[in-house]
């Protein structure tokens, strides 16, 4: 099996569409380069398999709800099946990547594999994220490595190698977070919850008006507990963020709607003019709306 194409297909929700795998083997691998520039963000998403990502070269921030992780050339870090999660490079730096479903190492539900280890391990409420630093743990670094090489080589049997390496990874994350692991905690803390429904809200709605009242109320939440979780868990506030999430989809629609006009796409991005449009985008993208769309013509 190849590696697969890097590319993220989001729905409102954030949830990632794109399938890692296939049904018959639920695994897939990514390589792929990252700039500081803003077009380059992976932004906030989560899906049902858990990831581990390499860094092979340069250097990137890595967030999940309350905790960030940054991460250098040989770190590695574990996040758990459905996390929020997001990266943004520093500079320019390569990674690669394993996401696969639980499944591939659990097997059916009635397995010992399920109910022992990795159900318990899903179910941890303090595995969020798991970070390696590079040099420690050697023999994690080396499993993902002989995982990833023999998937992207598609050599002969890579599948038996690929499952028996995660399955050693998360063995070994099981004996590590063991004593959390035995507690039995729901996989998804509040915040992470609520969160996510928030910015279901801001992605479906963002072309019109939002208050901050109307997002908390989304999640059943007060103003001042939406605040505070927005804070927490993605260390911006609401409006910031929906700011950058409009500015996004404004670039998105320069290169995609090139026949629309700045005012136009900034009336479709939520901007009740197309000055202040303007004044944000170059915040973001250090250009203006023109310049953007006239640097990046061939990919219009």
């Amino acid at each position: 099996m190849a590696l697969q194409e890097c590319g993220l297909n989001l729905n409102g929700a954030s949830k990632e569409l794109q399938p890692h795998g296939s049904l018959e083997f639920p695994c897939a691998g990514y390589a792929s380069r990252h700039t500081d520039r803003q077009e380059d963000i992976i932004p906030w998403h989560w899906h049902e398999e858990m990831e581990i990502v390499s860094m092979k070269s340069g250097q990137m921030e890595i967030k999940i709800p309350s905790k960030s992780f940054f991460l250098q050339k040989g770190d590695c870090v574990v996040i758990n099946a459905n996390m929020l999660h997001y990266g943004a490079a520093v500079g320019e730096c390569e990674l690669r990547s394993l996401v696969f479903s639980p499944a591939l190492i659990a097997g059916n539900e009635d397995s010992v594999f399920l109910k022992k280890y990795m159900q318990p391990l899903l179910a941890c409420s303090s595995f969020c994220g798991y970070f390696i630093k590079a040099g420690n743990h050697e023999k994690v670094t080396h499993w993902f490595n002989c995982a990833f090489e023999a998937l992207a080589n598609d050599c002969c049997g890579y599948e038996f190698i690929v499952r028996e390496k995660l399955s050693r990874i998360c063995l070994f994350l099981y004996g590590e977070l063991k004593p959390q692991a035995e507690t039995g905690d729901i996989p998804l803390n509040q915040d992470n919850l609520r969160i996510r429904k928030m910015l279901a809200f801001i992605h479906k709605n963002y072309a019109d008006p939002i208050s901050v009242p109307e997002i908390a109320g989304t999640a059943g939440v007060s103003e001042r507990e939406c605040l505070r979780c927005f804070q927490k868990t993605i260390q911006l506030s609401p409006i910031q963020y929906l700011l950058k999430y409009r500015i996004m989809q404004g670039a998105g629609m320069l290169l995609g709607n090139p026949a629309d006009s700045i005012s136009e796409i900034a009336t479709l991005c939520g901007f009740d003019s197309p000055s202040n449009f303007s004044k944000i985008f170059k915040r973001f993208y250090k250009c203006t709306p023109r310049e953007y769309r006239n640097l990046n013509a061939d990919k219009c």
